[in-house]
């Protein structure tokens, strides 16, 4: 069966590009009738004519590129204001010098704001202050000089523009973040689903087993035992061992467009400890561990949880199957020390080595192989009669990134 991505899109940002359609819809008639009562006052009026020609084909023309951030693209907001600077330089030959130097509008008039909201809306307040500069330049050049409703203008473009920008952007945020609330939301429902269908079928046959195997005897007991470890070991993944995911959101003419993805383990960052040793507590197993996160390289973490799962491994065939273990957390400035301990009958004296010899290498390879390479230590004491304790210490910076510092 193929599998369906699950996709959520939201559309906060879509009303400000309808918005933007129609404000240069309109900007662009209130442009040509600014120019329609004044057409006796220009120098040159079919220059002009010819300007509102263009803008109004132009604008007509563009419609469909501004009504969402795909069509945006950065070539049409650059000719976009190519178009708006034009109209401000062409002013000068247009209009009457008198006109001009009184302060009246430009060709394009506010249809150049449209231009710099697009801006604005596409690439947040940036974009909004690189398109306004480009607009204030062209408004001193048209003028002459710096006057004084010049200045006025150029300002009130650069703050509106910059505040929508900056608005976009938090909007933006936000829908992120509510994008990722509501798939956070939905897969805890599917797992609170899930942990009910697990627990009204298999924990309840594990548990099933388990009483019976106990009830038989014999080879029966042992396999109820290991139903008994494997519903405690379901029962915590199901209350809170998932893995998380990470949503990844993404910018979309629709809105935020949220996928869930596997999250690779950060190889470059501390993980915690505890919750790579939080699987191992059972019925059997009591776990002891800091109320704050014990950081640790992730290659280091995941050798010393390793580590502890083999100890644990030898508890269960050696220590018999009523024994206890207890798993001990402790961290210290340079290390962190994992402590395992049973109330098994101990290993007698000569055993470890025996067992070397015999070629049954779990001591030798999966514990103290895996700390040694880490420049750790396994310490193992036992006494016949008295159980046996394990003691397994990691510095937090291991030997091979100690060397390249």
């Amino acid at each position: 069966m193929a599998r369906r991505e699950k996709v959520m899109r939201m559309s906060v940002e879509l009303p400000l590009w309808r918005a933007l359609t129609g404000f240069r819809v309109l900007t662009m008639l209130y442009a040509v009738g600014l120019f329609a009562t004044a057409y006796d006052e220009f120098r040159r009026p079919w220059l002009a004519v010819g300007y509102y020609a263009v803008l109004g084909v132009w604008t007509l023309a563009t419609l469909p590129r501004v009504q969402n951030a795909a069509s945006c693209t950065r070539r049409f907001l650059a000719a976009d204001l190519t178009v708006a600077l034009t109209g401000i330089l062409l002013t000068p030959l247009a209009d009457a010098p008198a006109r001009v130097a009184d302060g009246g509008p430009t060709l394009p008039s506010i249809w150049t704001a449209g231009s710099v909201l697009a801006f604005a809306i596409k690439g947040g307040w940036r974009w909004a202050a690189g398109a306004s500069t480009a607009v204030a330049v062209a408004n001193l050049i048209e003028r002459g000089a710096p006057a004084r409703d010049t200045v006025h203008n150029v300002i009130l473009v650069w703050v509106a523009s910059i505040a929508i920008g900056y608005v976009v952007e938090v909007a933006r945020a936000s829908e992120r973040t509510l994008a990722r609330a509501l798939e956070i939301e939905a897969a805890t429902r599917e797992r609170e689903r899930l942990a009910r269908d697990i627990h009204d079928s298999v924990l309840q046959v594990l548990a099933m087993v388990q009483r019976r195997g106990a009830v038989i005897g014999g080879e029966a007991a042992e396999l109820g035992r290991m139903a008994g470890e494997q519903e405690v070991a379901l029962r915590t993944l199901v209350s809170g061992g998932l893995t998380h995911v990470s949503r990844v959101s993404e910018d979309a003419a629709e809105g935020a467009v949220v996928r869930v993805v596997e999250e690779p383990d950060p190889d470059d960052g501390p993980v915690d400890l505890r919750p790579l040793l939080a699987p191992f507590a059972s019925a059997r197993v009591s776990l002891a561990e800091p109320g704050a996160p014990v950081p640790m390289e992730p290659a280091a973490a995941r050798e010393l949880a390793a580590a502890v799962g083999a100890a644990l491994d030898n508890v269960r065939q050696h220590a018999g199957d009523g024994a206890r273990a207890w798993l001990l957390v402790e961290d210290w400035p340079d290390e962190v020390i994992v402590t395992v301990r049973d109330d098994g009958p101990g290993i007698p004296d000569g055993r470890l080595a025996q067992a070397e010899g015999e070629g049954r290498m779990g001591v030798a390879l999966s514990i103290r192989g895996r700390l040694r390479e880490l420049g750790g230590s396994a310490e193992l004491i036992s006494i016949p009669g008295q159980g046996t304790e394990v003691e397994l210490k990691v510095p937090k910076v291991s030997r091979g990134k100690a060397g390249q510092r």
